[in-house]
């Protein structure tokens, strides 16, 4: 595993957001979390954020170090792994001082809006760095969960690690939050976090540098010659390849993102994801029918 990131790292790779695999118990299993990503690995993608896909919202502080053990185990000398903490601010300081003890160069405060204001989200990003000791992503998924002000706060004290930015809009050419934000931060630190749907968009319109994705734990190779495409500004190559990624991220949007991952990955056989955690549930016999055809046709369409 690798234990530093800059924004080199960032701009050269797609950065996966994997599913979290476990047994028939509900235990992480190592041997299929290394299935995963050394699949992942296979497409050039040398970044991997565990955090909403992997559920890392309902994980146990108990059972923490061992998902890290295998996470930092499974990954390549020059793979960088990024856990998640929280949401909620005892849970994130107590995954704060363990991850102060280990390697992982970054870590990901994950959004709620139940109980947050955006000075509160200030706070909690600074305790979080103080605790750990090195920079945090901050993950923006909705509105009202920050504002320009806050968020040009944490990057002046040097806290921000980059930022996912995954508010999901109805056009995502008409976005007033991510164009304040492109104009008053720099951009190397703003990254596209709804996969490949609003990608293209996001870097023409936007000067968005990177981009995750979720679809890529199925089809890493199109996705990393996408971020090639949209690195040298050929945006229609780019937009064919985001098409291909249409019909299984239609699934996604239809029957929840992390739950259709999480099986496509299992249906394609790629891994074995498991059971879903609690508070997730299964999805009905009918529905992963099409999430099986659409995983195969991603994976067939990958090997080409």
């Amino acid at each position: 595993m690798k234990t530093t990131i800059s924004n080199e790292d960032i701009h050269s790779s797609v950065i996966a957001v994997p599913p979290l695999c476990r047994d028939a118990y509900l235990k992480p299993d190592a041997a299929e979390n290394a299935k995963l990503i050394k699949h992942i690995e296979s497409g050039g993608v040398k970044i991997m954020l565990y955090g909403g896909n992997a559920n890392f919202y309902n994980i146990a502080l108990s059972e923490y170090e061992l998902v890290l053990d295998q996470l930092e185990a499974a990954a390549a000398s020059d793979t960088i792994i990024i856990p998640s903490v929280g949401p909620y601010h005892g849970f994130m300081m107590d995954q704060a001082a363990i991850l102060s003890k280990r390697k992982f160069p970054t870590a990901m405060l994950l959004p709620t809006m139940a109980v947050s204001k955006p000075e509160g989200v200030r706070a909690a990003m600074m305790n979080l760095v103080q605790t750990m000791g090195k920079p945090a992503v901050l993950y923006i998924k909705e509105d009202g969960y920050v504002n320009l002000n806050v968020v040009k706060s944490l990057v002046k004290a040097g806290v921000i690690s980059w930022i996912k930015y995954a508010i999901v809009r109805e056009n995502p050419t008409n976005d007033p939050f991510l164009d304040s934000l492109s104009k008053e931060i720099p951009n190397e630190l703003l990254v596209s976090g709804i996969g490949e749907q609003p990608a293209v968009i996001h870097w023409n319109r936007f000067n968005v540098q990177a981009y995750t994705s979720g679809c890529v734990c199925v089809a890493p190779n199109p996705t990393q010659k996408m971020l090639e495409a949209l690195k040298t500004g050929n945006y229609a190559k780019a937009e064919r390849i985001r098409e291909g990624y249409v019909a299984l991220e239609t699934l996604r949007n239809t029957h929840g993102p992390i739950q259709v991952l999480h099986e496509a990955v299992k249906l394609a056989g790629i891994a074995d994801t498991g059971p879903h955690l609690p508070l997730l549930a299964d999805l009905d016999a009918s529905t992963k029918i099409f999430i099986h055809d659409s995983a195969k046709s991603a994976l067939a369409w990958n090997k080409e």
